[in-house]
């Protein structure tokens, strides 16, 4: 089928890779340009990197309402427009352009968790699946009726895993509704609202960590955690982003960290724990401000009479 795909992060770079293996990619639409990262200059997309080197035409319109965008959108004669994680809403003169409708690959399992950050907080929630499932898309926000889902274990897995796996998934199941679509032979189903989530965006500091809070919460927030969101945390007076850790499960953590008082640190059998409001948070990997990532253990080695106990940790200040 001739496609015009739409997409930004490496979510939907993925998607396109598998896209324009099995379809004619008429053109590509990603936003613009813009400072990725903590460089200071302008980046592409990594969707328009993966176009490009594709070969495909790449269009970066700040926005879609403009008519004269939307003639351009409409004289390529799509059959379908495919969607993911593009960042810009698309208004129904152009829902109405494709003839075959317009298709969003979405990382949740609707209607769980609508909106823009549905596997942060699927992972936040403590959800034990995250999944994608192809919607057909209407005005509303993934309001729409869906065709094909899939399921992915969260289980031990942080949000960039995860983020990689639901890509892949997603390319296949956008693949698989594909030729159910041009077929004529796909089954819809419809939301059931009832059951509706909404997944807001991550606000900066959100994941930063806590002594306030249990430690389970704060295991989900190091989980859900990325490099545009990481989880910070201030130990032993030391600024840290916590890469990696978890609640204790095994007795021995458990018993070494036993009794501890929220806002307490603890290296214990070369295990650092922190306090939490109803137990403790083993560190396993974290990166100190100014330095390479390293394992709980070398970070508290160069924390000078953190074995004498008396430290204590805290949320960073604004």
């Amino acid at each position: 089928m001739r496609v015009v795909f739409m997409g930004t992060p490496e979510f939907s770079a993925t998607i396109l890779e598998e896209l324009a293996q099995h379809h004619e990619v008429a053109a590509v639409y990603t936003r613009p340009d813009a400072v990725r990262g903590r460089g200071k200059r302008l980046e592409p997309s990594p969707v328009k990197r993966v176009a490009e080197r594709l070969g495909i035409e790449v269009r970066t319109p700040r926005t879609l309402r403009d008519e004269e965008a939307q003639r351009d959108l409409a004289a390529l004669e799509p059959d379908v427009v495919c969607v993911a994680a593009y960042g810009a809403i698309l208004p129904k003169a152009v829902l109405d352009i494709p003839r075959l409708g317009c298709l969003n690959v979405h990382a949740s399992l609707l209607p769980r968790w609508r909106g823009a950050a549905p596997i942060e907080r699927a992972v936040l929630a403590g959800d034990a699946e995250a999944g994608v499932c192809i919607m057909r898309m209407e005005e509303g926000l993934d309001t729409g009726a869906y065709c094909v889902c899939r399921t992915a274990a969260i289980e031990g897995k942080g949000v960039e895993e995860l983020v990689d796996e639901l890509a892949y998934l997603g390319a296949h199941a956008l693949l698989t509704a594909l030729v159910h679509v041009e077929r004529g032979a796909v089954e819809w189903t419809e939301q059931d609202e009832s059951l509706a989530t909404y997944a807001s965006k991550i606000e900066k500091g959100e994941l930063d960590l806590s002594p306030e809070h249990a430690a389970s919460a704060l295991a989900r927030k190091v989980q859900a955690s990325s490099s545009a969101h990481p989880s910070r945390a201030v130990v032993a007076g030391r600024g840290v982003t916590v890469l990696r850790a978890a609640v204790p499960a095994d007795a021995a953590g458990r018993e070494l960290a036993g009794g501890i008082a929220p806002g307490e640190v603890r290296f214990a059998g070369k295990r650092l724990f922190l306090g939490a409001a109803d137990g403790a948070l083993e560190l396993a990997l974290v990166k100190p401000d100014g330095k390479q990532a390293m394992d709980a253990k070398a970070f508290a080695a160069g924390v000078q009479g953190i074995k004498e106990g008396g430290m204590t940790w805290e949320e960073p200040r604004a």
